[in-house]
């Protein structure tokens, strides 16, 4: 993976976008620090789609429970019958 400082980036950004294209992920550096990613979007969509959890992963998660999903049942109040005599 190829770095670029902030300041390159910006002012070859064609550039900058080509060798991500043609070379994959290309990382951004500001003051030296790693920055920002700029990754094809072929990978950025294969990314998203492994981070995305599949019906069957849902449903054998702690996620996937209904116990959450009903509210709960209200204790029924019994009316007090009145005596007379």
């Amino acid at each position: 993976m190829d770095t670029w400082p902030v300041q390159d980036a910006k002012a070859r950004f064609s550039e900058f976008l080509e060798a991500c294209i043609a070379n994959g992920p290309q990382m951004v550096t500001r003051r030296g620090t790693e920055a920002a990613v700029l990754v094809p979007v072929d990978e950025w969509r294969r990314l998203q789609a492994a981070a995305r959890p599949s019906l069957k992963q849902l449903l054998l998660s702690d996620l996937g429970r209904t116990d959450f999903l009903t509210a709960p049942r209200r204790v029924a109040r019994r009316r007090k019958l009145a005596r007379f005599g």
